[in-house]
């Protein structure tokens, strides 16, 4: 027998009065978290996924973390890399609130759900959660809907992706851990470089190597020293990088500075100016040990030297 046609289970009144609960209850008990869309800017398309990513956007919202004795996974492990932080978390939010805040209809994102790649960024602890899966089927259709999302997210892992949200607490993070190339630079006029502008050498026909600025050391009126990450090349599919010349010029889109490179400071270098982002880094170390016992003029220097190729 079919169920009683008297009784209904979709009521929209009532709907409506349990998804206002449950968005007081987020509001009460959860914490405020910024969401950053994801911007994929370059796809790898033999492994299907995101080569190259941005976030230039963040929205704040309100979110339940669901794990109330502590974050979930693996929690942190030592390993012969180092200590390895394997925090996981459930977050609950709901749905009307995320297409009020942060959905198509009201901002640049593209998608109208949250989508697996996309970040949160949780002030209280100021850590970064990666979504890995969106659940949006629990409570499973208490009242026949489905008012909030729930997305399993891992602790993210920075990999030179380019933030420029707005919020400095989030933006910093580019500067704390991306890969950044130290150079020194002169110009004839008493203007210097900006941080967060693009500079940029033509080091050949049609090849032309950009990079964004992190921080300018001012040494004179004339010199400096800067620090560049997320460098490109455009125009070549082989690997290019600046180059010390007195005739190219390194040129900023916004400062319009136009300077000459005198120095790029490499592995031979002081580790202070080689790694500036990573004061814990040994590459200097390791390469002057390893020179002693390894010969990295080979492109095989483990095997036979008839295996060099």
């Amino acid at each position: 027998m079919a169920r009683n046609v008297y009784f209904s289970q979709a009521v929209k009144s009532e709907q409506n009065l349990y998804e206002d609960l449950v968005i007081e209850s987020l509001k009460i008990f959860g914490q405020d978290v910024y969401y950053l869309p994801r911007t994929i800017v370059s796809r790898d398309d033999v492994l299907g996924e995101a080569a190259n990513s941005k976030f230039d956007d963040a929205y704040i919202i309100e979110a339940y973390i669901e794990d109330v004795d502590g974050f979930a996974g693996s929690g942190d492990l030592y390993s012969k890399f180092g200590l390895e932080i394997r925090d996981e978390a459930t977050f609950v939010i709901s749905k009307r609130q995320w297409n009020k805040l942060i959905g198509v209809w009201n901002n640049d994102v593209d998608y109208p759900v949250p989508a697996e790649g996309d970040i949160l960024f949780l002030p209280m602890t100021n850590k970064f959660f990666e979504i890995m899966f969106v659940e949006h089927e629990q409570p499973f259709y208490q009242l026949s809907n489905l008012p909030v999302y729930k997305l399993q997210c891992a602790l993210y892992e920075y990999n030179e992706e380019d933030f420029e949200t707005g919020v400095e607490a989030i933006d910093i993070t580019q500067q704390r851990l991306s890969y950044q190339q130290t150079l020194d630079y002169t110009t004839s006029s008493n203007s210097h470089y900006s941080v967060g502008e693009i500079v940029s050498q033509i080091v050949s026909d049609g090849i032309t190597v950009s990079g964004e600025v992190q921080t300018v050391t001012k040494t004179s009126d004339t010199a400096g020293t800067i620090t560049v990450s997320n460098i490109g090349v455009s125009g070549t599919t082989t690997a290019t990088d600046f180059v010390v010349s007195s005739s190219i010029a390194l040129t900023g889109n916004t400062s319009s500075v136009s300077a000459h490179i005198n120095k790029i400071y490499d592995i031979g270098d002081n580790s202070e100016n080689v790694f500036p982002s990573d004061g814990g880094a040994e590459n200097v170390a390791f390469e002057v040990s390893a020179d002693g016992f390894l010969d990295f003029t080979e492109s095989n220097p483990f095997g036979d030297p008839s295996d060099n190729y």
